[in-house]
């Protein structure tokens, strides 16, 4: 059979017995990195025995017959270099092969960045969209973006540090001030988690934050909010000592509403 087995995404203590157990145990195994195999195994005090093949983006197609027919008659374990293959990882079209050709696909679950920032982002979790790795190019991530503008579901993305601006930018642009949150080095010794509005985010990331970043999006609503209403809220709020513009702030993540358009409002109703 095909197994599919999830590495740990940083923190070694997540590998699970069964991980550890398989990969000592396996005599085949197809890996994204044949050397960040052979790290982890070290770091694991795994002593591996098995034959190892390199399974990534620019090979797989390459590697489908070898491999399914070699799972036709022995097990082969499948790893990617952090979490589940498969997911914005090798893997996909072996196991599709695979299941074409009747052979038992099999899973040894394990961390998953996608979840654990779900997990954390305080938004919605009944449900939820993963689209992987936003656009490099501006034009077709705000494309992407506006396909989505509708979609109920809490969004989650991968991004890399030097591209979370520019995307926290687009996504304000075409979605509106909506409630967000940005988990960068999950289960790492420097875990992070920020919250807030996408206009408070994009501040945030100003300071150049480091590490793999994943972006979790509240979803649309089925209306438009009352900005009226949330308006002169602001305007209470800031009675109280409140900041307008954090008043503004705390209601948009409130209502999944757009902060810039409650602060005007409130000016606009100001006495």
């Amino acid at each position: 059979m095909l197994i599919l087995a999830a590495t740990p995404i940083g923190n070694l203590g997540d590998a699970s017995k069964r991980l550890i157990e398989l990969l000592g145990s396996a005599n085949h195994i197809a890996a994204e990195d044949t050397r960040e195999l052979k790290k982890l195994a070290s770091k694991l005090e795994i002593k591996l025995h098995a034959k190892l093949y390199s399974l990534h983006e620019h090979n797989e197609s390459d590697r489908l017959i070898q491999l399914v027919e070699l799972a036709k008659t022995q097990d082969v374990v499948v790893v990617s270099d952090a979490g589940m293959p498969t997911v914005s990882d090798p893997g996909f079209l072996l196991v599709r092969e695979c299941i074409a050709h009747e052979v038992e696909v099999s899973v040894v679950p394990g961390p998953s960045a996608v979840l654990a920032a779900l997990a954390v982002s305080g938004l919605a979790t009944d449900r939820f969209s993963f689209e992987g790795f936003l656009p490099r190019k501006q034009g077709e991530r705000r494309s992407a973006f506006e396909a989505l503008k509708q979609d109920q579901r809490t969004l989650i993305f991968f991004e890399a540090p030097h591209r979370i601006l520019d995307s926290l930018t687009d996504a304000l642009s075409v979605l509106g001030d909506r409630p967000a949150a940005v988990s960068r080095e999950l289960t790492k010794k420097f875990e992070h988690t920020e919250r807030g509005p996408l206009s408070s985010l994009i501040e945030w990331a100003k300071t150049e934050p480091k590490g793999e970043m994943v972006l979790v999006v509240s979803g649309a609503l089925d209306s438009e909010p009352d900005y009226d209403q949330l308006g002169r809220e602001a305007l209470d709020l800031k009675e109280q000592g409140l900041g307008l513009k954090k008043a503004a702030q705390l209601l948009a993540q409130q209502h999944n509403a757009s902060s810039s358009a409650i602060y005007e409002r409130a000016l606009a109703l100001k006495p």
